[in-house]
């Protein structure tokens, strides 16, 4: 594959918040494509920038310098995210949930049932399409949230710290969800996190380390980010 077949390119991209003595730099010059079928994991400690990376891969930030450009991706609803916090909306039910990006994409309605059916069933969950929010564990919900990306049908997944507020196992079928969905889909996925464990089950890795994006992966740099969550 070629430059020209990549869905993101960041080229020297870097992010700072603030003006003069204040400013904070989020993100260093960074260089970095993701192709289509891509499996990346950004490892650092908090702190590192991985998540304002995410968020110039997405398009929610935008560089301060560089360039990041998307030629693979067709517009917003390419783009499959999933955060570390809550994302639900607490008055809707999980289906309903799941299904408001096809509702507001004014999909039809039997095609949505089925839809948020099938992506209910892949991550597990489709005994809690009825359950409130409020009424399903933190680890349930984010396999909910990965359902809602899955029935977007996205080309990129973008999933920050999806994990960091679960336990081990909790977090380990969490993150099997999101595979599946990327397998089942074929998206390209980022990960960031600063679970070694969690790094180790996606084939490519990339070190932060204040707000510099690493050039290759140094395993033993992963490995340190563990006493730095």
């Amino acid at each position: 594959m070629s430059a020209r077949d990549a869905l993101v390119v960041c080229a020297d991209a870097a992010l700072t918040f603030g003006r003069g003595p204040t400013a904070v730099v989020a993100v260093h010059g960074a260089d970095l494509s993701i192709m289509p079928g891509d499996r990346l994991a950004v490892v650092g400690p908090s702190g590192s920038g991985k998540s304002s990376l995410l968020h110039l891969l997405a398009g929610l930030e935008h560089p301060t310098s560089g360039t990041v450009t998307r030629p693979g991706l067709a517009g917003r609803t390419d783009i499959g995210l999933v955060f570390q916090a809550d994302s639900l909306i607490p008055a809707l039910d999980v289906a309903e949930n799941t299904a408001l990006p096809l509702a507001l994409a004014g999909r039809p309605p039997a095609q949505t049932r089925r839809t948020v059916s099938d992506a209910l069933a892949l991550v597990g969950a489709a005994d809690l399409a009825d359950r409130l929010p409020e009424e399903i564990s933190g680890g349930q919900a984010q396999r909910v949230a990965v359902a809602r990306v899955l029935a977007q049908e996205p080309r990129l997944i973008l999933a920050d710290e999806p994990t960091g507020r679960l336990d081990h196992a909790t977090g380990a079928r969490v993150l099997d969800a999101l595979l599946a969905v990327a397998d089942h889909t074929g998206a390209a996925l980022v990960v960031t996190t600063h679970d070694p464990a969690v790094a180790a089950r996606l084939p490519v890795r990339r070190v932060m380390r204040d707000g510099r994006l690493l050039a290759r992966e140094n395993t033993a740099d992963i490995a340190d980010t563990e006493d730095c969550s």
